[in-house]
């Protein structure tokens, strides 16, 4: 549901605009080897390796059933069998011992990177590159990249990831480059007190500023999707409408949580899909008052039209706050030049 903004401090307007971090927290905002999970009600009666494998996807199932042996997978703080049949509304905790990045292969790359010290870098992350290895993708990561530049990241779980972005999400990224640095960074999560602002192209024309609040977990029937459900976890999504040219419209959004997909989720659950998004995006978009040029170029977009554009944090060595701010890549930015010829409403 949207609400306006007319509360003070939630003009995402303003420089001073404050969010919540990365598309996918549902998991930094517990302990960093934390994950969480809930069994939506119409799951009784299935088997508890079989849900866990859904729910905890970047892991084998050889390494789920290990843990849910060892009691490192917990249903409602519970050691279980495998085999357990779940009742429905139970609650996963999954801790799974960190991933150190030692079996990783250090790949030289072009990255760019907008701030570094010794304790950090902050990553201008291009579209299309995948954060880390995975089932089906061993390697060609943002990950091997930074072992390329700093071999000693090998040393921290995940590289020093704290957070990341889909791998067709282009914008900013923060890594540790020390263990204090990411546990203090981790923290800073949890406390809600890093922020993000995104820009999004998007179907349709959203109010000029307004909040989606809605809960948001996995879709009932296709579980590799998220959606708006009343089982979700809650989310709140604040937002202003930069531009609107006839169908399409440049909205800036603010991150007061941040759950996996959660621009992308919200957006079409008003009715404003993002331009280019392949899974909650629009087949047949509405084409009204748009140039031919315009419409082709932007159906013809290969990813989803999203940047995270600005990133702020407490530096965790010195304590002062560092904001940083990545300028839209030029696929997107190719896009509004596009549409700046026509009329603007």
């Amino acid at each position: 549901m949207v609400a306006n903004m007319s509360h003070a401090g939630g003009n995402v307007a303003e420089s001073s605009e404050l969010g919540l971090v990365a598309e996918d927290e549902d998991a930094l905002e517990n302990p960093p080897n934390q994950q969480v999970a809930m069994i939506l009600p119409e799951q009784a009666g299935q088997r508890l390796d079989h849900l866990a494998a859904q729910h905890f996807q970047e892991y084998s199932r050889e390494n789920l059933k290990r843990w849910l042996s060892s009691g490192d997978l917990q249903v409602d703080g519970k050691q279980v069998k495998p085999s357990y049949r779940v009742r429905g509304g139970e609650r996963l905790t999954l801790t799974a011992p960190e991933r150190v990045a030692s079996d990783w292969t250090a790949q030289a790359m072009p990255l760019e990177i907008v701030y570094e010290d010794e304790a950090v870098w902050v990553v201008n992350k291009p579209a299309g590159l995948i954060v880390h290895p995975g089932n089906g993708h061993p390697d060609g990561t943002l990950v091997n990249g930074l072992l390329a530049l700093d071999a000693q990241q090998a040393l921290l779980p995940r590289a020093g990831l704290v957070h990341r972005l889909d791998k067709d999400t282009s914008g900013l990224l923060v890594v540790a480059r020390t263990l204090s640095a990411q546990q203090h960074l981790s923290q800073q999560l949890l406390n809600k007190s890093v922020y993000r602002v995104y820009d999004a192209l998007v179907w349709g024309k959203p109010p000029a500023r307004g909040t989606v609040e809605a809960p948001i977990g996995r879709h009932p029937v296709d579980r590799t999707r998220m959606a708006v459900v009343a089982t979700g976890r809650p989310a709140v999504s604040h937002f202003r409408r930069i531009q609107t040219w006839e169908a399409v419209s440049w909205v800036r959004v603010q991150l007061q949580t941040g759950r996996t997909h959660q621009i992308r989720v919200h957006m079409t659950q008003e009715g404003w899909p993002l331009v280019g998004d392949p899974t909650y995006g629009r087949k047949n978009p509405p084409r009204s008052g748009l140039e031919t040029e315009s419409w082709t170029a932007l159906v013809a977009f290969p990813r989803q039209a999203l940047h995270a554009r600005e990133l702020g944090f407490i530096h965790p060595v010195t304590g002062q706050a560092v904001r940083c701010q990545a300028k839209l890549p030029a696929d997107f930015q190719q896009l509004l030049d596009q549409l700046s010829a026509q009329a603007v409403d």
